[in-house]
């Protein structure tokens, strides 16, 4: 910091080099923080889409036990199932039968509702 301070004797920093400093700290934060939100947002559906797959897995092994799908999720988290959630996710399945099922579910930290109808079918959010 000698750049700014080329004068002799004189000691501290000059309201102008604080107010640079502060507004470069300022660009940082403003570039930093949406990314981050980004980034965060997209780790959370990441973990919802996950135990969605999980649960469709542990959904057909059901089948192959029971000759119908689980119609609630609680079925899917005990042995020999092994469905295990991830933390702050809910999911529910909404619907099962000796055909098909759908299950949604939501993170609670994005809000963001994904829907699988399965068998063999696709996650919509």
């Amino acid at each position: 910091m000698k750049l700014f301070n080329e004068r002799a004797g004189e000691k501290g920093y000059s309201l102008i080099e604080l107010v640079v400093i502060i507004a470069i700290i300022g660009i940082l934060a403003a570039i930093a923080i949406p990314t981050y939100a980004s980034y965060r947002s997209k780790s959370l559906d990441a973990a919802v889409l996950s135990d969605l797959r999980n649960a469709a897995t542990a959904q057909e092994a059901y089948f192959l036990d029971n000759e119908t799908y689980s119609p609630v999720i609680s079925n899917l988290e005990t042995l020999p199932y092994n469905f295990y959630r991830s933390q702050d996710v809910n999911i529910t399945v909404t619907s099962a039968d000796t055909e098909s099922y759908t299950i949604t579910a939501v993170h609670s930290g994005s809000g963001k509702i994904f829907v699988l109808s399965g068998p063999g079918g696709s996650i919509d959010s």
